[in-house]
């Protein structure tokens, strides 16, 4: 948990909105012509766009603990190991089970 302010006196609180809307506004600007880009070219199915526009939803929660849960929608939340990566790297997302990619 992050540390209170409303003990500090109004002349010496922080405005994070001041330190951060800009940042956080250029970074949802980019996801969005990044999905306008995908959508453009038809890989909007990617089950990495699906995920991206999953923590999307996320964001809208109103619930504390927004960055975990987006973090955790991307993680593969399975704990027995594979026996052979499929590929050497990360692909960023979960795809799901095997059996959910097929189809």
């Amino acid at each position: 948990m992050g540390a209170k302010l409303s003990h500090l006196p109004p002349e010496s609180r922080v405005s994070l909105v001041d330190l951060g809307f800009m940042d956080a506004r250029f970074k949802l600007t980019e996801v969005a012509a990044f999905l306008d880009r995908v959508q453009r070219h038809g890989q909007d199915d990617d089950f990495r766009v699906e995920r991206l526009k999953g923590a999307l939803a996320l964001l809208q929660s109103g619930q504390s603990g927004r960055a975990r849960a987006v973090l955790e929608h991307f993680s593969d939340p399975t704990t027995e190991p594979i026996e052979r990566a499929p590929i050497q790297g990360a692909l960023g997302a979960w795809p799901g089970p095997p059996a959910a990619r097929q189809g």
